[in-house]
């Protein structure tokens, strides 16, 4: 384990000290800094065992020197295969989401769950044997001799799971900062990873703002008694994979650009060294079984939530949004349309106005003045 995972307040020494000749600058300096929290897994692949979160921290430098006002923190939360430091911090143009927060006075944070990114990965995931027997192909005559049968034939991690690593990096954040409520923001399975968690600790959580959430209505509430055996414990992308997808869900004129395509699929890379050498190269990540979203799930949120959907989102329809709306419990909530837009809607076109609404809504509670209302952006 790294030093610096530690849950104390040496990591924050660390990090302060690391940024320190910074914060005599006039601000416009923006920092990244890296943190690892440490968790005891509950992850069934590494029960009980140390594990360490990743968390990417982006700040103005006078931000951090003086420290932000408490409704000014929030964490990022990424979805079924995406790290959320590639989703949200594109180093392309103004693509990085947690940037322009981060510009606009908020101490922004992002991390990945176990087994995704620079978090652990359970030692199961370097067997390629545990791809699906469709994905197997792919990686014959690099990492696998010949197609197999799993090692490990149970989820890898779970919901729960990410709930544990998600209240441990809450509680860091919440410590480190001396606040008691910080806002989240997720994607796709960042719907019921963040929804899950604030139906349960709606005492430490703000705000909401989540693109394209995974809801279902008939979603199972709580874990099984017993975990299913599978086939496919964790899913692979490769650059091929993640550009078809993209493009069927195109329906508009430069939807997106090639440069921020070519952006998110390098740190995709990057935050996977092990997958970058199987096959073409591919990112890995768990294949989460999902539950604590559905309709009374929802009915107990009373947390301010924003929830855009985009206009030819194929992965999460925007009818299941719509879903989300009618069905939420609390009575300040904004649904948004977002014009020209897929499931990657943060990496399109119309990102600022995502943006920009995200902002107002952390801000202020509202989405062009309005705290309950569906609207339509860019059209």
């Amino acid at each position: 384990m790294r030093n610096r995972s530690m849950l104390t307040g040496l990591l924050l020494s660390f990090v302060c000290g690391a940024v320190s000749p910074a914060l005599a600058d006039d601000g416009a300096r923006l920092l990244t800094m890296d943190h690892y929290v440490h968790v005891k897994s509950t992850a069934p692949a590494m029960m009980g065992q140390d594990a360490e979160i990743y968390v990417r921290e982006k700040v103005l430098a006078t931000t951090l020197a003086r420290g932000a006002p408490a409704n000014r923190i929030a964490l990022f939360v990424h979805g079924a295969g995406t790290p959320a430091e590639v989703a949200f911090d594109v180093p392309y143009k103004d693509y990085s989401w947690m940037a322009y927060l981060a510009r606009a006075g908020f101490d922004v944070f992002a991390m990945d769950m176990t087994g995704y990114g620079r978090s652990t990965r359970p030692a199961v995931m370097n067997d390629a044997c545990n791809f699906g027997k469709e994905q197997q192909a792919q990686f014959v005559g690099t990492a696998l001799k010949a197609a197999c049968a799993p090692t490990y034939d149970k989820p890898i991690t779970t919901m729960s799971s990410d709930w544990n690593d998600f209240g441990a990096v809450i509680d860091y954040i919440r410590a480190q900062r001396h606040v008691d409520k910080i806002a989240l923001l997720g994607w796709s399975q960042g719907g019921p990873r963040t929804a899950g968690y604030t139906a349960r600790n709606p005492d430490k959580v703000s705000r909401l703002v989540v693109l394209a959430p995974a809801y279902n209505r008939d979603m199972p509430g709580d874990a099984p008694a017993t975990l299913p055996t599978t086939d496919a414990p964790m899913n692979s992308q490769s650059e091929t994979d993640f550009t078809a997808n993209w493009d069927r869900q195109v329906g508009c004129p430069d939807q997106y650009e090639q440069g921020a395509s070519r952006a998110v699929w390098s740190g995709m890379i990057a935050s996977d060294p092990v997958g970058a050498t199987w096959g073409t190269g591919v990112r890995r990540a768990p294949s989460v079984p999902t539950w604590g979203f559905n309709k009374s799930v929802a009915a107990k949120i009373t947390v301010p939530y924003l929830m855009i959907s985009g206009q030819h989102d194929k992965q999460v329809a925007p009818q299941r949004v719509r879903d989300l709306f009618a069905d939420l419990g609390s009575t300040n909530k904004v649904f948004i349309d977002l014009a020209c837009s897929s499931h990657n809607a943060m990496w399109e076109k119309n990102h600022m106005l995502l943006f920009q609404a995200s902002l107002e809504w952390l801000k202020d509670g509202t989405v062009q003045g309005k705290q309950n209302a569906e609207l339509k952006l860019g059209y």
